[in-house]
């Protein structure tokens, strides 16, 4: 396989007819698609292939090695090692669990318990970094919530689909509710375009994960619940959730409780208010995790913090960030995005409202080859990058569009490590492989249309312009 694509890339090299591929895009091609395959195809780690494509670029002399070791410096490989560290203090004080356990134990319906568990599950996003961090975070709430409805098995079957469901869909409304976001917008600045911030990215995404989850919410409950179910009356307490867990989530708050709301409340409010005191977002991030792990303030140790984050993503994470700036900088973006789709450009008017909607929907579908929701972004975006401005589509729009619409990974338990946490807890009734088709033959093109709309209609309103004069 190596020779061939070794042939292949010769071959591109030397044709006029390619589109004027040089030998570096045609080097580079190949290695990305090996990556590709690999990450599609085989058990090996995401990292280890990233990490080993990044260093073949590097070796092939396509990739400055500097390039390589300055991602791994990257100001959001910064952001995001900080807001682990906060994240460890929050899961080891409890303060997530007890906050989840306070609004759920207001419900006095099955409506009202999953809008409230939904709602709940949305803010953990501007708290935790990564979906998979979000779902072991709310598992202890759900673990209790099924003990306390073990006798209605449908209510704790629709809420097993909507925690992961929830935690997935919302992840758009943080900067740090995905890797693939800040993948996305380091592309952009690579390709000379304007990067995301944290606050911009909510403003933006926020009003999506809304409308994605109480949607989702909804289409849960019509599915997977009958009418007599919805109608049942709930008595759920917090004393009754104290029961299932060792968590303590009721009577006055624990000194390391009341620590972590504060610090925490400050670090959100500070990335919120970045414009205003100008403070970078990693630093802010970093200086929450150093008070989080201090003596004095901190409720949890610095090393034992700095064991939960998890390193792998964030090697992926930088190499990924080299493959990305390769594929531009080599012109391999733009070449495959002209070969792909660059017939687009002949539909006349209507060539950058087919390419956003071809994006969108490619972008939706992709994690079913592509478990990893990172490496759609390194995959799709350089090329989305490339092609938006010859269409007279806004590059920034449609990276945006892009990384949403990529949020969407619920039709098999392998499609996201949420989905397959959630389909095997123990002693309580869960999903199965039909139950996720099911959902994602109604979800999949609610969730095309919806972030369609939004591109369109919404984001335009709120100051992110689709098309480019």
């Amino acid at each position: 396989m190596v020779a061939a694509l070794v042939v292949w890339w010769t071959v591109l090299a030397a044709d006029d007819a390619a589109g004027a591929l040089n030998t570096q895009g045609a080097v580079t091609l190949s290695v990305f698609a090996v990556a590709v395959w690999f990450w599609i195809f085989t058990d090996i780690d995401d990292t280890y292939v990233a990490l080993g494509a990044a260093v073949l670029l590097v070796v092939m002399g396509v990739l400055p090695e500097k390039i390589l070791f300055d991602s791994l410096g990257d100001d959001t490989v910064w952001l995001l090692l900080g807001s682990f560290v906060v994240a460890a203090g929050i899961t080891a004080s409890g303060l997530a669990t007890r906050a989840a356990a306070f609004i759920v134990s207001g419900a006095k319906t099955p409506r009202q318990l999953m809008h409230l568990s939904g709602a709940a599950l949305v803010a953990t996003a501007f708290a935790v970094p990564s979906t998979s961090g979000r779902a072991a975070l709310a598992m202890p709430v759900f673990l209790a919530l099924a003990s306390v409805l073990r006798d209605r098995s449908k209510l704790v079957l629709a809420l097993a689909l909507l925690f992961p469901s929830v935690i997935l869909l919302s992840a758009v409304g943080s900067y740090l509710g995905a890797g693939a976001h800040l993948i996305t917008s380091q592309i952009l600045a690579a390709s000379g375009f304007p990067a995301f911030s944290f606050t911009n990215w909510m403003f933006y995404g926020m009003p999506l994960a809304v409308v994605a989850s109480v949607i989702c919410v909804e289409l849960i409950l019509m599915l997977f619940t009958s009418a007599d179910d919805r109608k049942q009356a709930l008595t759920i307490s917090v004393s009754d959730l104290q029961n299932h867990t060792t968590i303590p989530i009721r009577g006055r708050f624990t000194p390391d409780q009341v620590k972590t709301c504060w610090l925490v409340g400050g670090v959100i409010l500070l990335w919120c208010t970045e414009p205003a005191h100008g403070i970078h977002p990693a630093i802010i991030a970093l200086a929450g995790g150093l008070m989080m792990s201090s003596t004095g303030l901190g409720v949890v140790d610095l090393g034992k913090a700095l064991k939960s984050v998890p390193w792998s993503l964030l090697i992926f994470m930088a190499a990924t960030l080299a493959m990305g700036s390769a594929l531009v900088t080599s012109g391999a973006a733009a070449w495959a995005a002209n070969s792909m789709l660059g017939s687009i450009r002949g539909s006349g008017m209507g060539a950058g409202v087919l390419f956003v909607v071809i994006i969108v929907a490619i972008s939706t579908a992709a994690h079913l080859v592509i478990q990893s929701r990172s490496a759609r972004s390194a995959v799709l975006i350089p090329i989305v990058v490339s092609l938006a401005p010859e269409v007279g589509v806004s590059a920034v729009a449609a990276a945006f569009a892009s990384t949403a619409a990529a949020g969407f990974c619920h039709t098999m338990s392998s499609s996201a490590k949420p989905m397959a946490l959630y389909a095997k807890v123990d002693d309580a009734p869960t999903y199965s492989g039909r139950d996720l088709l099911r959902l994602s033959m109604w979800l999949a093109p609610i969730s095309v249309a919806l972030v369609l709309a939004f591109a369109f209609f919404i984001w335009p309103l709120l100051g992110m312009p689709l098309f480019v004069k």
